[in-house]
């Protein structure tokens, strides 16, 4: 495991690289707003995706390397993600196909920059569809604006919301909360498989 200070528009973002022995693609997983690297399912899918075969790059927005617990602005959390992937691109991971994921705010930034940074697939934990008790302030427009393979992976009693499967997004029901704890066993086989299976014709 290596880490790396990344220099972004918005201060340095830092990367947690852990590497496959044969990399296949390289999966760059953001954390929730207010919590880090460290969160339990995102430490399981970490093992589970370099057990497929994939380079993982566990990302701390500058806010976090800052020592802030206020996230910023989503164009901010945007701008430094995709300097983040820009330069893991062209170095760490430099010709493998990129997969976008993250934990809750984490997975939202995943959505909104999938496009721009090219990525080939999109892995949430826990997507807030909605602020709790707020289902009118919907984000479910960025879920719906991906074009890649989606898997979302939620708590069955989620107080962010439920979203509905689509065309090409599946969503996978766990049981706990929005901390996807009580069962990261189940989160990680679940991302690894899916992980697996999108990658398959890219081989």
């Amino acid at each position: 495991m290596t880490t790396l200070e990344i220099d972004t528009p918005h201060g340095p973002a830092r990367a947690e690289l852990h590497c496959a022995p044969e990399a296949r693609a390289a999966l760059l997983l953001g954390h929730g707003a207010g919590g880090g690297i460290s969160a339990p399912d995102l430490v399981a899918v970490t093992r589970a995706a370099t057990a497929a075969g994939l380079d993982v790059a566990l990302v701390e927005q500058p806010y976090r390397v800052a020592g802030r617990r206020a996230p910023a602005p989503a164009r901010q959390l945007d701008a430094a993600w995709l300097a983040v992937a820009e330069h893991l691109g062209a170095s760490w991971c430099e010709g493998l196909p990129l997969v976008f994921g993250g934990r809750s705010s984490g997975a939202r930034v995943a959505c909104r920059t999938a496009a721009e940074g090219q990525a080939v697939a999109v892995l949430c934990l826990a997507f807030p569809v909605h602020p709790p008790g707020k289902p009118e302030k919907t984000r479910i427009a960025e879920l719906a604006g991906v074009e890649q393979p989606v898997l979302v992976v939620q708590g069955e009693r989620d107080p962010f919301g439920m979203p509905e499967a689509a065309h090409h997004r599946e969503v996978v029901v766990v049981p706990g909360d929005h901390s996807l704890k009580a069962d990261v066993a189940t989160v990680a086989k679940t991302a690894g498989e899916w992980l697996s299976r999108i990658l398959r014709p890219l081989d």
